[in-house]
């Protein structure tokens, strides 16, 4: 008999399904990798750094759109390659400057690589970034009540850490996750519900042992303007009844979250001393506060800056504020490039929050956690948070994919209206 021949995908069509797959997984992979910070390098800069290259070798366009973000991204930078100059010799300040360009390079990667493919890309990488922060949680959970031995080191000053050094960037690194698994509980879908609010309690439990503060205050208001912004954009009166519901139903199981864990001694007292809107380290002349009052000032008279890791040496403490650290560490060139960078995404990811693509509902959940996290930042350093410059790359990907997406819809709608018959 004679066998039934299968043709056989073409090689440029095999090669490029293979390009694709590697592409996607590599992204997926990024996702991953970011919740294991403890050693540094880590695992995640590995992991930009190969799909850097394999994307880059495989094709990685760059367009007209991106160049405000390229533009900003060079004088951010260029102010920081400056004022570590006069400083270059002090420890680790070379270090400093260095992971500062790569946290830049890697928000210029996301920016470029979601332009294209974007729905399939931008699925993995969350996907892998949320498979980690619930591995993570659930060890910082385990750890943090000792419930396996050598969970010590997992522990700083009674708060949880996970698998990260700083149990503030362990906490901010939760708000998107947590925020995507509370947007898919508002599907409609029972399955979605039930899997969204068993992440999102997890997740949540674990944000809640990091305790800190201005994680807690970045994820109640992410989650606030992801359900404003999604009842804003929703076009059916069913989905906002479903979203006011949810949003009803999940402040109650928040409380009766919070009632359980508060029952915890070890949990309750620091619970109380931790959500103080203001701790002994905030006020006062060289508080967290005033600090900033006194910066500010001391930026006025050193347009070059005083180079990374100096202010302390002013103060007792560094800045704690991420629009007065550039200004310290790069001077006025840095820290205008860094407003102006924020500024520019606020703005711009706002007015997309209303374009209609595939991907708005992630999309907002993005937005939501950077505008977050942004006002987090006046209060803390985020100039090295991996996760932050993600959300900053992955939008700038998106406004590009968006007129991208708008443009083709467009073409085939004009294209639908000249296929139609036309009356006699």
């Amino acid at each position: 008999m004679t066998a039934l021949a299968i043709p056989s995908a073409p090689p440029g069509v095999a090669r490029v399904r293979n390009i694709t797959r590697l592409q996607r997984a590599l992204m997926w992979v990024i996702g991953a990798s970011g919740g294991i910070v403890v050693i540094e390098p880590a695992p995640y800069e590995f992991a930009v750094l190969l799909a850097m290259v394999v994307f880059v070798a495989t094709g990685l366009a760059v367009s007209r759109a991106h160049l405000p973000l390229i533009f900003l991204l060079i004088a951010y930078n260029a102010g920081y390659l400056i004022g570590v100059l006069p400083v270059i010799t002090v420890e680790d300040t070379v270090k400093w400057t260095a992971v500062s360009c790569f946290m830049s390079v890697t928000t210029l990667f996301f920016a470029l690589a979601l332009t294209d493919d974007t729905e399939r890309r931008l699925a993995l990488l969350l996907n892998g970034y949320l498979v980690v922060a619930v591995l993570v949680s659930v060890f910082g959970i385990i750890t943090y009540f000792r419930l396996i031995p050598g969970s010590d080191p997992f522990i700083f000053a009674s708060r949880s850490r996970s698998t990260f050094k700083d149990p503030n960037v362990l906490g901010a690194f939760l708000v998107l996750p947590a925020v995507l698994a509370v947007q898919q509980t508002m599907t409609g879908r029972l399955r979605d519900f039930l899997t969204g609010g068993a992440v999102a309690a997890v997740l949540v439990i674990e944000l809640l042992l990091a305790f800190s503060r201005g994680a807690w205050g970045a994820f109640g208001v992410a989650v606030i303007l992801m359900l404003v912004l999604t009842y804003l954009t929703s076009n059916s009166g069913r989905e906002r009844r479903r979203i006011v519901l949810i949003a009803g139903a999940g402040a109650v199981a928040l409380a009766a979250l919070l009632v359980v864990i508060l029952s915890l001694p070890q949990v309750s007292s620091l619970f109380q001393e931790r959500a103080a809107l203001t701790q002994d380290y905030d006020t006062g002349r060289f508080g967290r506060f005033g600090r900033h009052i006194l910066g500010a000032a001391l930026a006025l008279d050193h347009p070059w800056g005083i180079g990374p890791l100096q202010f302390a040496k002013y103060f007792p403490e560094d800045p704690h504020n991420s629009f007065l650290d550039p200004f310290m560490a790069g001077g006025w060139l840095s820290g205008a490039a860094y407003i102006a960078l924020i500024l520019t995404t606020l703005f711009i990811g706002f007015r997309h929050v209303f374009v209609r693509t595939p991907w708005r509902l992630t999309y907002i959940a993005l937005y939501a956690t950077f505008a977050a996290e942004t006002g987090e930042s006046y209060i803390i350093d985020v100039q090295h948070w991996r996760h932050y410059f993600l959300i900053i790359g992955a939008l700038w990907g998106l406004f590009v994919a968006a007129a991208a997406y708008r443009r083709t819809v467009r073409t085939e709608r004009a294209a639908l209206m000249q296929a139609q018959p036309h009356p006699a």
